[in-house]
């Protein structure tokens, strides 16, 4: 499958919208919590919040 990049930019208020299809594509719909955090060199990770409880209960890392 080709996944097709999708741009968004960071307004003033430090928001940003993802695109649905990302969302979609990702397993998360509205009101998923998620966890968000910095990988370094300009990325920015997004967690579903149980995948990551289920990590850290099962000694995974992050």
């Amino acid at each position: 499958m080709i996944r097709e990049p999708a741009e968004t930019q960071i307004r003033e208020d430090g928001t940003v919208e993802l695109p649905m299809g990302v969302l979609a594509e990702a397993g998360l719909t509205t009101g998923s919590k998620i966890l968000v955090y910095s990988d370094a060199d300009g990325r920015i990770v997004l967690r579903r919040e149980a995948d990551a409880i289920e990590d850290l209960l099962n000694c995974r890392l992050l």
